[in-house]
């Protein structure tokens, strides 16, 4: 059957999401379990556009084995130098490079001349193409271009190097039959387009990037574009893991293939969802907690016949298995170490000693510990950055009670090394819990969004908690995660602005070298 290829933007598109903001470690976790779920490309992130996005790309390109890597890049020739830095030791330096083509782009966003943006494009293209053997040329906007000038415009840039062509539905406006049309259209008037991959890249808005990616399939795409979980700007992009069931589920109508490796689709799902803070709704086709849940009686009563009568998917066939509590209180560090590994983890001895404890802490007071339980505790391992000078938990008590007002005492050290408590009050215990941290930390700190939610289910599950937040100015993002509420809680929050400064460290350490 024909292949069709797999291009995963959850690291550039998706982390464009509101709210997602992911450190360099937690990027390399992704790419590292992309690279294992059997993804093609892997766009990396957009390298010019922060010294992070750079060392992040760059860090990725020399560590995938796999996928080809490739990162975004205007028309600048900054931009394709800078990509170039970041992926040239990558096995297959690919760029992607974009330009709009709408009549409402190129006069309201670019100001040019629609022969102006030919030039401009050809003119990227050729540049790129003395250094990158791969370059992915999109349109944006191509769904709402003039179709004449989308043709002239792609033989062009073929005839100057690019390798694919892509062309995005950039805001979910399309519909199957017209997204569809475009790339039989394009594949009929262009006169060199044999010599590139043709791929789709769809947007969400109006709730078709699914159909729209799979009705471009049908008309000759070889390449299609996508996240994880569906994340990404606005409602987000077409979801991959979707995408790559629907074509293994109904081969009979979809007679296409991928590298994908399905079994990894609920262990890449969960890893995106934890990092980015981007929960999975329950009714979410395919990795949704619901996806295999029958309620009604008739349901329940037909699965257990026959499993088909209201399963299409099975579990398995996405890597859903059932938990088996095999780690306990009196699992030694040899057995713990095994499981790690089982689990697709590769820790370091420092970390795999430090979640060991972490394991045997929560044993104390949690009787059986699930692979979901131990998921977020490496996962927290393996993405924890490793720098000297953070704001640490060092003690916490909440006061509250109905009658009275929620006082939180709290004792941190500080990133030079000092020892601080104090104690502040809320109108309810995680508001008093922040008013106290905001006077411990000596930063400008407010609060944007704040989400909990459980890992797994019963009384004695762990808690997690997601935080958006402005530190000095600077919007950035957390998590934390105990068995107690109110931990994760302050944990979330010190977390959140740990992070922003080391960013600010990052920068301060670009801008020196500049």
């Amino acid at each position: 059957m024909p292949e069709i290829k797999i291009f995963d933007t959850t690291l550039r598109d998706g982390e464009q999401s509101p709210g997602v903001n992911l450190n360099q470690l937690e990027k390399l976790e992704i790419a590292k379990q992309l690279d294992r779920f059997g993804v093609d490309i892997m766009e990396a992130g957009f390298p010019a556009s922060s010294e992070g996005d750079f060392q992040g790309v760059k860090q990725i390109a020399e560590s995938v084995k796999n996928a080809s890597v490739t990162g975004l890049a205007r028309t600048s020739k900054s931009d394709i130098d800078t990509a170039w830095e970041a992926l040239k030791t990558s096995a297959e330096p690919r760029l992607h490079i974009f330009l709009a083509t709408s009549p409402i782009h190129m006069t309201h966003k670019l100001k040019k001349t629609p022969d102006q943006v030919i030039e401009t494009a050809v003119d990227a293209v050729s540049y790129a193409a003395a250094k990158f053997p791969k370059i992915e040329w999109s349109a944006e906007d191509a769904s709402r271009s003039d179709m004449d000038f989308l043709v002239k415009i792609i033989e062009r840039v073929i005839d100057a190097g690019a390798t694919v062509i892509n062309l995005p539905d950039t805001v979910g406006y399309a519909t199957p039959a017209e997204y569809g049309q475009l790339f039989k259209t394009v594949r009929e008037r262009v006169p060199n387009i044999d010599k590139v991959d043709l791929s789709a890249h769809c947007h969400d808005d109006l709730g078709m990037a699914v159909a729209n990616s799979i009705a471009a399939i049908e008309n000759g795409v070889t390449q299609i574009e996508g996240t994880i979980n569906g994340i990404g700007e606005r409602a987000g992009n077409a979801s991959l893991e979707e995408i790559a069931v629907a074509l293994k589920i109904r081969g009979d109508a979809y007679p296409y293939t991928t590298n994908l490796t399905l079994e990894e689709t609920k262990r890449t799902s969960d890893l995106v969802s934890q990092l980015t803070g981007m929960g999975v709704p329950a009714n979410k086709a395919v990795v949704g907690r619901n996806a295999f849940a029958h309620e009604a009686g008739i349901h329940q009563d037909g699965v257990l016949k026959e499993a088909s009568t209201y399963e299409i998917i099975t579990p398995e066939m996405v890597g859903i298995k059932e938990n088996r509590f095999v780690l306990g209180k009196h699992s030694g560090r040899h057995a713990f170490k095994e499981k790690v590994e089982s689990l697709g983890y590769n820790l370091n001895e420092t970390k795999l000693t430090e979640a060991f404890h972490a394991f045997k802490s929560l044993t104390d007071s949690k009787k059986e510990v699930t692979d979901e339980d131990l998921f977020v505790i490496l996962t927290d391992k393996q993405t924890e950055v490793d720098e000297v000078g953070q704001y640490e938990l060092e003690a916490l008590q909440v006061q509250y009670g109905s009658a009275n007002i929620p006082t939180a005492t709290i004792a941190v050290t500080t990133p030079n090394g000092d020892y601080q408590e104090t104690a502040g009050t809320g109108q309810g215990s995680v508001e008093a819990i922040y008013n106290t941290l905001e006077r411990l930390v000596n930063e400008a700190v407010h609060l944007e969004d704040y989400q909990l939610k459980s890992i797994g289910s019963g009384r004695d599950a762990l808690a997690e908690v997601h935080v958006q937040a402005s530190v000095n100015g600077s919007t950035g993002s957390g998590r934390g995660s105990a068995q107690d509420v109110l931990e994760a809680s302050a944990h979330a929050f010190l977390n959140t602005v740990n992070r922003v400064l080391v960013n600010e460290k990052m920068e301060e350490k670009r801008q020196a070298h500049i």
